[in-house]
């Protein structure tokens, strides 16, 4: 729902009942992961995505149908299914739908949600999916928030509530969406109710450091990829808002200093991206950002650049294990040229480092083409060596 949440703001705003279709599960090579959403309005208009285009058509029926009956859905849409394939899911995958009409009086703490997302705080709903023993908790969910949580899973929920809220709690805290399964009435080890949590963790950060034209490019990029881009100079005449109106702020200090002063904010899903190639800059930035616990840094700079700096960090301190952590010079192999080029190729090796991908053209590779890699499990401080191509921006 992130993706489209300007569009169920003003849905829910007006009052008006509106269908939220959401990808709840997917196997194999399925075009868009869970928490995909589409949002289809009373009088049909189409906000989002669930598929790239495979089922839109036959999930904008069952959306139409949910707003007009008032009841909620779950389809499932597979290449071995006649109808599936039909509307045309060729891809080979499978996906998990579930379609539900909201509104003011079904969900009332939507706005609470939505304003948590805006506000980047963590927030986590809970939508019963299936239930085979009780149709009518179908479409119940109970809001999660790191203190406290609310909704209502109907009679005899309470030990469901206990279970859920403790459960989902532990996935709001890794960022994950996906489905749970307990037994009828609650119990862990069961398996007949599902419940779908989407995971509204903050959106992860994107600190880019030096304020020249390939990081305008940069936080364009990243602002698009769903981060939220700082960025950070100490020359005030370069480093101001109407440069970077993509970056939700930009900062005018020395950028070791401003990193020292966010370390604690600094976690596993932070990008930093050093583009001053200035040893008076980058040396000291670099150095600070390897101490924490970030899942990328990247700079900027040649090869002869890069062999220098790894001396001067090596003079500071900077243990060989860190200097492998270092992204240098920073993106893949494109033969990019310009800042727009360049900015495309370090996206392409954050990219990489995050599912684990080979960096390969697809034609040259076997396997599946969507990665199933939990994030948490690449993107993190101790992936040394996560990438064994070239590593250039040029």
């Amino acid at each position: 729902m992130r993706d489209v949440r300007t569009t169920v703001s003003e849905l829910y705003a007006s009052g008006e009942t509106f269908a939220l279709a959401t990808v709840i599960d997917t196997y194999k090579s399925a075009p868009r992961g869970p928490g995909a959403s589409m949002v289809v309005s009373t009088s049909g208009e189409v906000t989002g995505s669930v598929s790239g285009g495979c089922v839109e058509g036959a999930v904008y029926e069952e959306a139409l149908e949910a707003v007009r009956t008032g009841v909620p859905v779950r389809r499932t849409y597979g290449v071995s299914d006649e109808d599936a394939f039909s509307v045309g899911l060729t891809c080979g995958g499978t996906l998990h739908m579930f379609v539900e009409p909201l509104d003011r009086a079904t969900f009332p703490q939507l706005g609470s949600v939505l304003g948590a997302i805006d506000e980047h705080q963590p927030v986590a709903v809970a939508t019963v999916v299936s239930d085979p023993s009780e149709a009518d908790r179908v479409g119940r969910r109970r809001v999660v928030w790191p203190g406290h949580a609310e909704g209502d899973l109907g009679p005899g929920g309470d030990r469901l509530a206990d279970a859920l809220d403790d459960d989902v709690r532990g996935m709001l805290a890794q960022g994950t969406t996906g489905v749970l399964r307990y037994g009828a009435d609650g119990q862990r080890r069961g398996d007949e109710l599902e419940v779908f949590v989407a995971s509204y963790a903050p959106a992860p950060r994107m600190l880019v450091f030096g304020a020249i034209d390939f990081a305008a490019a940069l936080a364009d990029l990243g602002s698009y990829l769903g981060y939220r881009v700082t960025v950070c100079d100490a020359r005030p005449v370069f480093a101001t808002p109407r440069r970077f109106p993509t970056a939700e702020e930009v900062v005018v200090k020395w950028p070791h200093v401003y990193l020292d002063q966010i370390a604690d904010q600094v976690d596993e899903r932070t990008v930093v991206c050093v583009l001053t190639h200035d040893p008076k800059f980058d040396v000291p930035v670099l150095e600070a950002a390897l101490r924490t616990r970030a899942g990328y840094i990247g700079a900027m700079g040649s090869r002869r650049t890069h062999e220098d700096r790894l001396e001067r960090l090596r003079e500071a301190g900077v243990g060989e294990r860190a200097l492998a952590r270092l992204h240098s010079p920073i993106g893949l192999d494109l033969g990019a040229r310009t800042p727009e080029e360049t900015a495309v190729s370090i996206a392409a090796e954050l990219i990489q480092t995050r599912w684990g991908g080979s960096g390969r053209a697809l034609r040259e590779t076997d396997g599946p083409i969507h990665r199933d890699t939990d994030p948490s499990e690449v993107l993190r401080p101790d992936s040394v060596g996560a990438l064994d191509g070239p590593k250039t921006a040029r």
